[in-house]
């Protein structure tokens, strides 16, 4: 029975393996080791196997790099890989997928090739000379935006509804208050006159 896949973030310690695994797959370690956060690690029988960047931009993310020492396990790292892109892209808010990577592991899983009307969201920081993406939609992000701006609308309104009510109160209330004010002051010279006129010593 083969021993369990893990994986996990890779760390400082793993820099060497990584660096085995880039050279291995042609990929210029250099550039890659300062951005050491973006990848995931997959680990078989307690050694570094294989390894896959996701760099977040926005809603957008992009998987790069992605190597194995050992083919034989890929895609089954990939869909321990898949799971945590997942997860992570739900957390951070992706709304869409790029990769060139195109291995038939991700086309399965939905990734389409990008056409010319699509590759004009591709983040200008990720294009490259090779023109060849694929493209993931995790979630309808124009739906969402309009969803949340009918939605927005709608809060708008309501608040303008209840600061007009809070207002027609404030102003019934004031209206209330003078008009009571204005009754307590007649009764009050009413009565001053009464007692000017009714006191016992007025009659002297």
């Amino acid at each position: 029975m083969n021993p369990p896949l893990s994986i996990r973030r890779a760390t400082v310690y793993d820099l060497e393996s990584l660096k085995a695994i880039w050279l291995a797959m042609r990929v210029p370690p250099d550039n890659l080791e300062k951005r050491l956060t973006e990848f995931q690690v997959v680990e078989y029988d307690g050694k570094v196997n294989g390894t896959i960047g996701i760099q977040v931009q926005g809603s957008q993310a992009l998987l790069h790099s992605e190597g194995y020492l050992d083919f034989s396990i890929a895609d089954e790292s990939r869909e321990l890989f898949w799971e945590r892109i997942q997860k992570l892209a739900s957390n951070l808010g992706v709304f869409r997928i790029w990769t060139q990577e195109c291995c038939p592991f991700w086309l399965r899983w939905g990734f389409q090739p990008a056409d010319e009307e699509l590759l004009k969201r591709l983040p200008e920081a990720w294009q490259t000379t090779n023109p060849k993406w694929f493209s993931l939609e995790l979630k309808n992000e124009e739906a969402i935006n309009t969803a949340l701006k009918t939605q927005f609308a709608g809060f708008l309104a309501d608040e303008r509804k209840q600061t007009a009510l809070l207002s027609d109160r404030a102003r019934k209330l004031r209206l209330t208050v003078t008009v009571l004010a204005f009754g307590i002051g007649i009764i009050s010279f009413a009565f001053a006159g009464y007692l000017l006129f009714h006191h016992p010593l007025a009659g002297r």
